[in-house]
């Protein structure tokens, strides 16, 4: 096929992206993989389309032609245009290359914040431990953080520790329930007192949280200050220390 020919093609399969039907959409994203690194180039360019929906069937093409457009996209992260940059995040999570680690903990610096959230989702998908400094360094930006400290939790290593125990202790109260749970699942000792601190938390599922945590810790320190969560307002909470306490062999006096 000549280069001519080549390009009408691309043209016009970029063209059914655009289409109101979702069959032919579908149908030009499997055409634009097979088409190859030919197509890299305007795909990458169509991530900056105004519509979310055009950008996504762009980045669904580019990710299905495979590991060859890791490079690029790693490139596009610096893109002046924030969508190119975004898209360019999303379809690194979905590659799920580890190339695309460091790149993508830098573009949790980016100004733009779609674009730093679309790197904390890639960096979830990788799951990879080289990326906690830098997930720990963004659970100071309130845009990402309740995103970041769920992706500690899933990563769960023990660098993370001190900065999840700040996030325990803070006022955000999403971020407080993700920590609570992650200390519990990293399994360092220095969780314990936060831990028992966050049995008195305003939030029930931080409460719950944390005395979970706290039996995965075999904390039995924390016994004495969990009998008073027997009377809990909340049933969860009530059920969920009966069982901790359990595990720790304590036993309500006859």
């Amino acid at each position: 096929m000549s280069e001519d020919v080549q390009a009408e093609r691309i043209e016009q399969l970029i063209g059914a992206l655009r289409d109101n039907n979702e069959a032919l959409r579908d149908h030009a994203i499997a055409s634009l993989s097979q088409v190859g690194e030919d197509a890299v180039g305007p795909l990458i360019a169509l991530m900056a389309d105004e519509d979310v929906l055009i950008r996504e069937a762009a980045t669904s093409a580019i990710v299905r032609i495979g590991p060859m457009v890791v490079d690029p996209l790693i490139e596009a992260l610096t893109d002046d245009e924030w969508a190119i940059r975004e898209q360019a995040a999303a379809g690194l999570g979905k590659l799920k290359d580890q190339r695309g680690i460091d790149p993508l903990v830098k573009a949790l610096k980016d100004k733009d914040g779609a674009v730093r959230t679309a790197a904390v989702w890639a960096l979830e998908r990788i799951g990879d431990p080289r990326a906690v400094p830098g997930l720990v360094e963004a659970l100071t930006d309130n845009t990402v953080r309740e995103d970041v400290a769920r992706v500690l939790k899933k990563i769960g290593d023990a660098r993370a520790v001190e900065a999840l125990i700040e996030g325990l202790l803070g006022n955000n109260w999403m971020v407080r329930r993700h920590a609570a749970e992650a200390l519990g699942k990293i399994g360092d000792a220095r969780g314990v007192g936060p831990l028992i601190e966050s049995l008195k938390d305003e939030d029930w599922l931080v409460r719950r949280n944390a005395a979970e945590s706290l039996a995965r810790l075999g904390a039995k320190e924390a016994i004495d200050p969990l009998l008073p969560l027997l009377e809990d307002e909340n049933t969860m909470v009530q059920e969920t220390v009966e069982g901790v306490l359990a595990s720790f062999g304590w036993k309500a006096k006859s």
